[in-house]
């Protein structure tokens, strides 16, 4: 933990649905790991457990974030409350932010039992609010728990008060260490993840998930030349379907199903262009990872991708429509960029900048 000799510490709780690799989750351990030096900061999971979270994402290994495992199980489960209450009350929390539905109505409610007069809540999504039960969850959450409601993109904000007319979300961008994200060697990168030398690689980093449109890459890259070869990292619940979907289109020696990468600049490194073909997003982090590391991008119109791409070196295409898809891919690595889509990164997206917005709304008043 981080010690001062002159300042009382802060101790902030980040309270998340589960510690599996993700947007949300990597920003909540880079809250962590750009925190002022006088805060001491804690993660709760509201699922699983520390060996379970640990093996499937081993960079946990490695934070300086307390981490606290309460093994929810499916369904509601009114006793977490109580056990989130005591664990503040033990940490002595300054304040505590949460990340989506589940955490708002547990861990906004057991703030506001345990005393915490500091309480911020970030949406980094609003799709989920056409829903009647979350709109009327977040809606009572609202009200009731009354935090300081954040939306990490400017059409989440909107989304937001458009299902929800009382709300009044602040905005702060979601942000990435371009220290850690920047341009590298591609040839020593394809080497150490094992993909090939003398081809383009179009690259995708992803849940394999139905809503991130893996299916539509696939059907793009079917499209281009066959020098033009694919790389996936990832894992999820379609990944079996896609690769199915490889096998039917004979793209076997094109397509790179690498798992769950834990050197992700290297694979920024390696690939020519970066491609999100999702049907729904938030404000996505690997598009600003891609691009910090001097990758372009193309994003779908989705959420709040168009919020991360370089207006110099991006492209933005429709969702479903794995022609525009190829079309856009085929434009990108046949053409030399205007600018670095780097810079754009840093001046607009480095994490610093998130961090300072969220140290502002949380201790305004102290």
């Amino acid at each position: 933990m981080k010690n001062s000799n002159t300042k009382q510490k802060k101790v902030v709780i980040q309270v998340v649905q589960h510690l599996l690799p993700g947007g949300l989750e990597i920003m909540c351990l880079d809250l962590q790991k750009f925190s002022p030096r006088d805060h001491e900061v804690h993660i709760v999971s509201l699922e699983g457990s520390a060996e379970e979270m640990a093996k499937r994402w081993p960079r946990l290994l490695s934070t300086d974030a307390s981490l606290h495992f309460m093994g929810k199980k499916e369904g509601r489960e009114p006793l977490l409350l109580i056990k989130l209450a005591r664990l503040f009350k033990k940490l002595k929390a300054s304040v505590v932010q949460t990340h989506h539905i589940g955490p708002l109505l547990y861990g906004g409610l057991a703030a506001k039992m345990a005393g915490i007069k500091t309480i911020v809540h970030t949406e980094h999504d609003a799709w989920h609010l056409e829903n009647a039960s979350d709109k009327a969850i977040s809606e009572f959450c609202f009200k009731w728990v009354k935090p300081i409601l954040v939306a990490d993109a400017d059409i989440v904000a909107q989304n937001i008060t458009s299902a929800i007319p009382t709300a009044t979300p602040k905005i702060v961008h979601n942000g990435i260490d371009t220290r850690h994200f920047s341009p590298g060697n591609k040839a020593q990168s394809r080497q150490d993840l094992g993909l090939p030398r003398n081809v383009t690689i179009v690259g995708c980093a992803a849940r394999m998930h139905a809503v991130k449109g893996h299916e539509v890459l696939l059907d793009a890259l079917f499209r281009l030349p066959k020098e033009v070869h694919l790389a996936l990292a990832g894992t999820g619940p379609t990944e079996q379907l896609l690769k199915k979907q490889v096998i039917e289109l004979s793209l076997q020696d094109r397509v790179h199903f690498l798992g769950q990468v834990e050197d992700m600049p290297a694979f920024y490194r390696a690939i020519d262009v970066f491609c999100l073909a999702s049907y729904e997003e938030g404000m996505p982090l690997s598009p600003l990872e891609a691009q910090s590391c001097g990758t372009r991008a193309i994003v779908t119109d989705v959420g709040g991708c168009k919020e991360t791409l370089c207006p110099k070196s991006g492209t933005l295409i429709d969702a479903r429509n794995s022609k525009a898809l190829s079309n856009a891919i085929n434009k990108v690595i046949s053409t030399i960029p205007l600018a670095s889509p780097r810079d754009f990164i840093v001046e607009r997206r480095d994490v610093t900048h998130m961090v300072d917005a969220y140290q502002k709304l949380m201790f305004a008043v102290s």
